[in-house]
This record gives C-alpha cells, sequence and structure tokens, in this order.
C-alpha cells in the first residue's frame, strides 16, 4: 500500500502558523533534496515564522503610530536642511533618550522639517520594539477633551502615559482652550512620572509657551518638568517645502 503524503497546511494555520502553513511543501521538499536532518528542517521553519511574526508586529506598531514607513531618517535631506546636524540626530537614533526618558523639542518655522526628524526617531525605536505613536497636538487634547464625557479620561491618560516614545506634533499651530491647556500638563506630568521620552514639535520659543497655553503658572511648570530631561534643536534653516523656481 503506497504512503500518502500528509496535508500539513490545515493544522498548521489552525495553530496560527501562517508562514510555517506557506512554506512547508517547499522547505519539505528543499530538506529531501539536500538531506537535511530534521533538526535543520524543524529550525528553519521555526526561524522564518519568528521572522514573519516580528515583521507583523513591526507593521502594526508602524500603522498604529501614524507615521511613514518609507520615510526613515536615512532619508531626510541633511544636505538641504543646514539647520540640523546630521551627527546629532544620528546620535538621537541610538535610542539612549528613549532608555533614559529624555524629551527631544524640536523648535522651528513650519516647513523645516521637524516632524520628519521626529517621525524618523520614532521609527528607529519601533524598529528597536519600543512602542509609540504620533498625533497632532490638537488632535490628542480633542481627544482627551472628549473623554470627560464618558469618564474615560484616566484610562486614557494611562494608556498614552506608558506609549515609549510619544510625538506630539505642532504644538502652537492652533488655539488651546483652558480645559485642554490642563489635560495637557497632566499628560506630561504623567509621563514625567514614568520617564517616558516624548518628542514635541512646536513653532514657539519657550517664551510663547505660556501665552498659547493661556496659564503662566501652568506653563511654568509644564516646563520645569519637560525641560529636566530635555534636549532643545533649535532648527534655523531654510524652507524645505519652498517652491523651487525652474529658472533659478
Amino acid at each position: 500500500m503506497g504512503s500518502r503524503e500528509i496535508d500539513l497546511e490545515p493544522g498548521l494555520r489552525e495553530l496560527g502558523l501562517a508562514r510555517m502553513a506557506e512554506i512547508i511543501k517547499e522547505r519539505l521538499r528543499q530538506s529531501q533534496h539536500e538531506s537535511w536532518p530534521p533538526r535543520r528542517l524543524l529550525r528553519e521553519l521555526i526561524e522564518e515564522e519568528l521572522a514573519y511574526r516580528k515583521e507583523r508586529l513591526l507593521k502594526r506598531r508602524i500603522d498604529n503610530a501614524a507615521i511613514a514607513k518609507d520615510q526613515p531618517l536615512e532619508t531626510f535631506p541633511f544636505d538641504l536642511q543646514t539647520g540640523v546636524k546630521r551627527e546629532q540626530i544620528y546620535q538621537f537614533a541610538e535610542l539612549d533618550f528613549v532608555r533614559e526618558g529624555t524629551n527631544l523639542v524640536f523648535i522651528a518655522k513650519t516647513g523645516r522639517g521637524k516632524t520628519g526628524l521626529a517621525s524618523g526617531l520614532l521609527l528607529k525605536a519601533l524598529q528597536s520594539g519600543y512602542t509609540g505613536m504620533r498625533q497632532r497636538v490638537q488632535d490628542l487634547l480633542d481627544d482627551l477633551h472628549r473623554s470627560i464625557a464618558d469618564r474615560r479620561t484616566k484610562q486614557l491618560l494611562n494608556r498614552l502615559s506608558r506609549i515609549d516614545v510619544l510625538i506630539a506634533d505642532e504644538l502652537g499651530y492652533l488655539n488651546i482652550g483652558d480645559e485642554q491647556a490642563n489635560l495637557f500638563f497632566k499628560l506630561m506630568d504623567n509621563r514625567y512620572l514614568a520617564r517616558k521620552a516624548t518628542l514635541i514639535t512646536t513653532n514657539l520659543d519657550y517664551q510663547d509657551w505660556g501665552r498659547h497655553l493661556k496659564n503662566p503658572l501652568m506653563t511654568d511648570a509644564l516646563l520645569s518638568r519637560l525641560r529636566q530631561r530635555c534636549v532643545t534643536i533649535n532648527i534655523i534653516g531654510p524652507d524645505l517645502r519652498a517652491p523651487k523656481d525652474p529658472a533659478a
């Protein structure tokens, strides 16, 4: 009675081993052709499954973080943006600031590359297994303000405070109400206590934050916490979005 090849794919898929199920037939043929010992075959299957899961997890983190995977630091136009020190940014990319809970504040006019640099650093952190998220300050505070109505503010603050790297993008571009300013202070205080790294991009110098947040005393307390473990990057350079004159 002839032997019958057993179809392993359905069982592997039911066990949640999607990549193994996809490659099992090819790897079995390869192992027979090259006379692999069973241990090597098993190792090959496990390694491919683990790599597949890591790739999916990273993609999910990037999607949740709301940043572009195809815009890493390596694509930033350092040669055009003379207001940025490439060496300093690549030092940040070693991620000591994440491990130490150091904040980074990018201050510049619009179009200078603040968000691109912050997002590139966040991508590095995600690739190294950290959690992260980018959100515009206005959207972040709108979410927190809406959470008051259904009494989930504490839950949302706790979730945001546990994120390893949070980009609060575009502080200063839109007006902030009194309650929103209070919530921003509470979020930053929670992250300060948790020693989590926050990256803030803004068009405001520090002396203008009190006017924008409409509460000088609270702003002083916020900046005291924020700047205790902080590096400020002032970008004084060209507008990367400025239209190029083809005749130039």
